[in-house]
């Protein structure tokens, strides 16, 4: 399939990097004024930009204390103790971009190329079954070989693949931004979320990390990405930044600012951010200048929970272990695990990580297993449910559940199925009795009446028959 590069109707570049600078040098506001945009965010109402830049400018230990305390109570409220959990599977680092962070950058010649076959990918997406994950976002570098045909394929290979009760019910997609017409191809295979990271909103700096004359460095075509994804019928979509490319402050208005342009222009914001930090990578030395520590980097997140209320947010095992189990309470939603992103990693690589054969390093090498039994120990509920994407429970209809709060009504039962078969199917013993512990105090207090009952009821099937995907 050829690509065009015509951009999306009425296309603008809403990033005003000097107003979003000024915003982000921005004095301390009074703790009155602070205070009132805390209660606006627990109200569960979107925040303005220069709203999220007085938070941001909230440096005060006391006042620092109140966001995480904040965000803390507005992800009970928006997202119960749920998690939802996936795995990445990288299909192929072939890439005709230059971006000097990379691992997978054209000009590293270390790096060891490779793209799986149909019948590589069935064995990866094996692996990962019979682990016991059901949800997958496939990354691809950006090469002509990698264009939305061979996604889709990708996509239907992976949906094919079965092992014993594994399945994988739903596919995201990481990948550099399509045409109209790309769009519609990968939302016919089934795709759930379309990952575009604009890696810096900075002009400059996005500029200087992604050379000229590469299909990435055209910064307008990027940042329109998700409209024409939009306007072709993809409504669920997420945004990212690397952080530690420039100023991070700025960065998170950037992010706030593409979430509000969303909203506005069609009426539906992306579903997911993502906030990975910059990681060592192959022949790549980090430039320390603008990386953020994990005390700013724990406020960002607690600031971006408050700033788009809705919005799922993505931990990555990028983070190391303790970092990620810290930082989990002020606003993460879904995290990766047992995740490997080497080309083949589920079955080839072993236990140490090869530079070579990765895009970056990772922090958190843990078991799937491992994962699930320290966020059962901490009280948090893991789930594979894929039941809003199915339902069409998506774009603006996921906001018409989500505002009032009825999404619990599904998410939690959802939940607890698709736990129930990670327990029955894969789980070691000391996961497995974690999780039943964890499954009888949802259910005591969950309300008695026909919900409760019909739940009991599934619960019961998937533990005594064959019988699986029983989503509400």
């Amino acid at each position: 399939m050829t690509q065009s590069r015509q951009l999306s109707e009425k296309a603008v570049d809403f990033i005003d990097d000097d107003y979003l600078m000024k915003l982000a040098a921005v004095p301390a506001a009074e703790a009155s004024e602070v205070r009132d945009i805390l209660a606006k965010s627990l109200a569960k109402e979107a925040l303005s930009v220069p709203e999220t830049a007085v938070l941001l400018a909230a440096t005060e230990p006391e006042l620092v204390e109140e966001i995480f305390d904040t965000a803390r109570t507005l992800k009970r409220n928006v997202y119960g103790n749920r998690i939802v959990i996936f795995a990445p599977l990288y299909i192929g680092n072939e890439c005709v971009n230059d971006c000097l962070y990379c691992g997978f950058r054209r000009s590293n010649e270390q790096a060891v190329r490779r793209t799986l076959d149909t019948q590589e990918i069935r064995n990866q997406v094996v692996a990962l079954e019979d682990k016991g994950h059901k949800r997958l976002i496939l990354v691809f570098g950006e090469h002509p070989m990698y264009d939305a045909d061979f996604m889709a394929e990708s996509v239907r290979a992976v949906y094919a693949t079965t092992s014993g009760h594994g399945e994988i019910r739903r596919v995201n997609i990481n990948a550099a931004p399509l045409d109209h017409d790309g769009y519609r191809t990968v939302k016919a295979a089934g795709i759930g979320t379309y990952q575009i990271f604009q890696e810096t909103y900075h002009h400059e700096t996005y500029r200087r990390w992604h050379p000229e004359g590469t299909l990435k460095g055209d910064y307008q075509y990027r940042l329109d990405g998700l409209s024409r994804a939009m306007e072709a019928g993809l409504d669920d979509l997420g945004i990212g930044v690397l952080f530690g490319l420039y100023d991070w402050r700025f960065e998170v208005l950037g992010l706030v600012s593409h979430a509000l342009y969303l909203q506005e222009r069609f009426n539906v914001g992306p579903h997911t951010i993502s906030f990975p930090r910059l990681r060592p990578a192959h022949g790549f030395d980090l430039d320390e200048r603008y990386m953020v520590n994990d005390y700013d980097f724990k406020r960002l997140i607690a600031i971006l929970r408050l700033a788009v209320p809705y919005t799922g947010m993505i931990l990555t095992a990028r983070e190391d272990a303790a970092l990620r189990r810290e930082v989990m309470e002020f606003g993460v939603s879904q995290i990766d695990a047992g995740s490997r992103i080497e080309l083949g990693g589920y079955t080839e690589a072993g236990d140490a990580q090869r530079m070579e054969r990765e895009q970056f390093t990772l922090g958190d090498v843990r078991s799937l297993d491992e994962v699930m039994r320290e966020l059962l120990e901490d009280e948090y509920l893991p789930s594979f449910c894929t039941a809003c994407y199915r339902l069409g429970r998506t774009g603006e209809h996921f906001m018409e559940f989500a505002i009032p709060g009825f999404i619990k009504r599904y998410c939690t039962p959802n939940a607890m199925t698709t736990l129930t078969e990670y327990l029955v199917d894969y789980a070691t013993p000391e996961t497995a009795a974690a999780g039943e512990a964890m499954i009888e105090k949802e259910l005591a207090a969950m309300e008695d009446g026909k919900n409760k009952e019909e739940l009991t009821k599934r619960l019961n099937e998937i533990k005594n028959t064959d019988k699986r995907d029983l989503y509400f």
